[in-house]
């Protein structure tokens, strides 16, 4: 991956470019837009993140690929560049063709588990619900939640062959052979393209946590007071470590419940049940802020495709 500061710091070719020939007009806001999101990145390599860590991502992911759209691609200098080289540009498409497979998927799985989640909620919120009711539905979410660790490395899989492609892409541009708009061009399509990867594997991963299982009841005493400190912690000034995140409090939650007789009858409203709601209304919660960030990153994508399109169709 190129460096991320700007070109200017680099090497460029021999022949003398006077200054202002050599500033994409551009360079400083994506350089900006490009640093921004390696900072986000940095809090999704954590073992635990949470929701918001993952709508910051996508968010900022959208504002640099609108940035991108308005501003870069349909600059006389990235268009000559593009042009001059339409080996990028084809990489590109490529490349966008994974991209908009994960988001689709992603967003059909946000959507499934949402659904479940509503499902449960409705469920355990019915006074006098039969048991067996109850524990169908979540037999139903724990099985869904199977088949989503299947698509999820699917989809990890796939954006890995697509990481490695750009690295192998990446090794046959050499900026001593290139002028400085088609470096930085190349420059901006690859990074993005590697900030992407990256915050779409942070949310796969984010949905496939692997949830331990109690061993004994104290196991379950424990798991009782974390989910009860995250229930009950509402000082956000006051940075609590993220133990589990919201996929995973509601996995926990739910097996907490799943074979238990408690939650019929009048044990129905018992403190099991309570923490089972609210992690569930969290996760829903979660859940629909992601899926804003996935479709805004969707849309983002077909654009970024289609103005590819009529570059290359253009001449």
């Amino acid at each position: 991956m190129a460096s991320s500061s700007t070109f200017s710091d680099t090497h460029t070719p021999v022949r003398s470019i006077s200054l202002p020939s050599r500033i994409h007009p551009t360079s400083v806001k994506l350089e900006s837009a490009l640093n921004h999101l390696k900072t986000l990145q940095t809090s999704l390599l954590s073992v635990n993140f949470s929701a918001d860590t993952i709508q910051n991502g996508l968010a900022g992911l959208a504002e640099l690929y609108n940035c991108i759209e308005e501003e870069f691609i349909h600059s006389p200098q990235t268009q000559q560049a593009l042009l001059r080289n339409g080996k990028i540009a084809d990489e590109n498409l490529d490349e966008s063709v994974t991209l908009l497979d994960t988001c689709s998927s992603a967003s059909d799985l946000m959507l499934t588990m949402k659904q479940h989640a509503q499902t449960l909620q409705s469920a355990l919120r019915r006074r006098g619900g039969e048991y067996s009711s109850i524990e169908t539905h979540i037999s139903a979410y724990i099985s869904f939640k199977k088949k989503m660790k299947k698509e999820i490395a699917k989809n990890l899989c796939a954006l890995k062959k697509l990481e490695s492609k750009l690295s192998s892409s990446s090794s046959t541009f050499s900026v001593f052979d290139l002028d400085y708009n088609l470096s930085f061009t190349i420059k901006v399509l690859q990074e993005t393209t590697e900030i992407t990867i990256s915050i779409f594997k942070s949310l796969l991963l984010y949905l496939s946590m692997q949830t331990m299982k109690p061993k004994s009841a104290g196991g379950w005493s424990l798991i009782s007071k974390l989910m009860k400190m995250k229930l009950l912690s509402s000082d956000k000034g006051v940075d609590h470590q993220k133990i589990i995140n919201e996929v995973e409090t509601v996995d926990l939650a739910l097996l907490n419940l799943h074979g238990n007789s408690r939650i019929s009858g009048s044990n129905s409203k018992s403190e099991e049940v309570q923490i089972a709601q609210k992690m569930l209304e969290n996760l829903e919660v979660s859940i629909e802020g992601i899926e804003t960030g996935l479709d805004s990153m969707f849309r983002c994508l077909v654009k970024n495709r289609v103005s590819f399109l009529n570059i290359l169709t253009s001449n």
